[in-house]
């Protein structure tokens, strides 16, 4: 395929690593036509949590009728796209498995170049749907099963230079939110009964080594949990609402200040916040207030683009298309894939 030196190609792109089946077309990187998600959260909330065999079912069943839907709403056909993205990992191996085989059946169909994207790469990329790159950027990825600062030296050019050693944020949220008796999915739930909440819980938070910009939260997990099971023990009542306020307190001021920390350290332009906590109203405050005097851009996605959808996959698809990053017929899902 001839780069279109006008950067204005049509992907259509697919995403499905966990359990929401989605496509989207997107144009130039930036421009969504259309962006169509199927959730599943009413499958799984029964289970308190994603049932990956329950997830792969659904995506069997959605994903030719998600992909056609995406393409009638931005009213192109296969012979208008330029190409195919789809997410190529992490994510579960079976949900990934139904979105690589779908794209490749229709790039092989339509004799259609196939671009393979990193789902974090994707998160992070949705940042370009707001604005354009300034670089140096840094990027605060915090979702369900990953929180990272992802260093931009340029584009598509990612160092990690901090993750979690244990649970990611949003594991924590979930966790603590089972402990509440919240339902799923958690961590909306801690967030919006965090709003309603004092911060007067003492609770711990792992700044870790005095230079590292790692993240733990599995003690402060641990912490929460010990924290009511004492109290019940005792006969005590603790308000649920300050439970969450004071959790959700000492998650994000390690994020925050890891972050702005990150910033100066490496002289960025830009900071983006990207994930699905990053929906967290708490959080995009805190990221606001921290760099409002800074002369750093923040950029924060807006909601629809923060959780798992197939207009963040395009975007990045975007990058794969500039460098000419094309996957051949053996493309596979690879639930562990690193970021490139």
């Amino acid at each position: 395929m001839t780069i279109n030196s006008n950067e204005n190609e049509l992907l259509l792109a697919i995403e499905t690593s966990c359990d929401e089946t989605a496509a989207a077309v997107v144009q130039g990187g930036r421009k969504v036509l259309s962006n169509v998600v199927a959730s599943q959260i009413q499958s799984h909330k029964r289970f308190g949590g994603v049932v990956p065999e329950i997830a792969s079912r659904h995506h069997t069943e959605n994903i030719t009728l998600i992909m056609e839907q995406a393409m009638a709403e931005a009213e192109v056909t296969f012979s208008d796209l330029d190409g195919l993205a789809v997410t190529e990992g992490p994510g579960l191996v079976g949900a990934l498995l139904i979105g690589v085989n779908a794209a490749k059946a229709a790039a092989f169909a339509h004799q259609l170049p196939l671009y393979p994207v990193h789902h974090i790469a994707g998160h992070i990329q949705a940042a370009r749907l707001e604005r354009e790159w300034k670089y140096p950027a840094l990027a605060l990825v915090v979702s369900g099963g990953h929180t990272e600062l992802v260093l931009l030296h340029g584009e598509g050019e990612y160092e990690v230079i901090g993750r979690t050693r244990d649970d990611a944020a949003g594991e924590a949220y979930d966790k603590v939110a089972r402990t509440l008796g919240l339902p799923y999915p958690g961590g909306p739930q801690v967030d919006k009964l965090a709003e309603e909440g004092t911060e007067d819980i003492a609770l711990p938070i792992a700044w870790l080594e005095e230079d590292s910009y790692d993240f733990s939260f599995s003690g402060l997990k641990s912490a929460v949990m010990n924290t009511l099971h004492n109290a019940k023990q005792r006969g005590e009542q603790i308000e649920p609402a300050n439970v969450a306020a004071s959790f959700q307190a000492s998650v994000i001021e390690v994020l925050v200040e890891k972050t702005k920390r990150a910033a100066e350290n490496y002289q960025v332009r830009q900071v983006v916040l990207a994930g699905g906590v990053a929906a967290n109203q708490g959080l995009r405050r805190a990221m606001e207030k921290a760099f409002t005097a800074s002369d750093v851009e923040l950029t924060i996605p807006p909601f629809t683009y923060c959780t798992d959808n197939a207009a963040m996959i395009g975007a990045a698809g975007h990058v794969q298309w500039l460098k000419g990053n094309t996957a051949g017929w053996e493309l596979n899902g690879v639930p562990g894939l690193a970021l490139y």
